[in-house]
């Protein structure tokens, strides 16, 4: 009787085991995630350029290669797992981030984003998504090459950050202009995204209450 209990303990744990296997797979592939699309096709886009040496406006050869490069990078990100963006503050203030809407499972894609507060000298902690930055409407910004020369923007817009990277915004001392790197980010204004982007000067943001998961120090 007890051998019987026994195998039929085994059974219930194998079929149970067996059942489960779907419910994993019906997880989101990064194949069918939008960004990723995106960049397959931004990819594909730029490498049929390069090899019939079409010119592309705004881009020389070495350019384009470059960008090829990036995105291929990021690619690679999520083809890796990486499916989530990190922000480091180094500005001096504090920053109005985008993240995961707090109605939205962990495993599950969204295009959506809730407005979230990080501190000076934060970073957002691994595996939580900051999916952009929003640069107040009296701030000014500058993104910043290889060659560390860039242009400047004029506030009141979304920095849009790339899966696999991690952004990190610094304030010229001797200018006051927000830096950022420009590999793989895209600016995006009202009505470009789903997002709420608020039109709001730096002392709004930084009357706000810091709320964004950070990493531990």
């Amino acid at each position: 009787m007890k051998s019987f209990r026994y195998i039929l303990i085994v059974v219930v744990l194998l079929a149970s085991l067996v059942f489960a296997q779907p419910s994993l797979a019906d997880r989101p592939k990064y194949s069918k995630n939008p960004d990723y699309i995106t960049l397959t096709q931004q990819v594909n886009n730029l490498k049929m350029a390069e090899k019939t040496q079409t010119q592309l406006e705004g881009y020389t050869p070495e350019q384009i290669d470059q960008k090829i490069n990036e995105l291929e990078l990021q690619k690679y990100a999520f083809e890796s797992g990486i499916d989530w963006g990190q922000c480091s503050n180094q500005t001096g203030k504090t920053l109005a981030i985008y993240g995961p809407e707090p109605d939205i499972d962990d495993d599950e894609y969204s295009e959506g984003a809730a407005l979230y507060f990080l501190g000076n000298g934060q970073t957002t902690k691994d595996r939580w998504n900051c999916k952009g930055v929003y640069l107040p409407n009296d701030a000014t910004a500058m993104t910043l090459g290889r060659d560390k020369q860039g242009q400047e923007l004029a506030g009141g817009f979304v920095i849009k950050v790339p899966n696999g990277t991690n952004l990190v915004l610094k304030t010229n001392p001797d200018t006051g202009v927000i830096e950022f790197n420009q590999a793989g980010t895209k600016i995006l204004k009202s009505g470009e995204v789903n997002w709420f982007i608020p039109n709001v000067s730096q002392d709004i943001v930084d009357g706000r209450a810091i709320n964004a998961p950070t990493k531990k120090a």
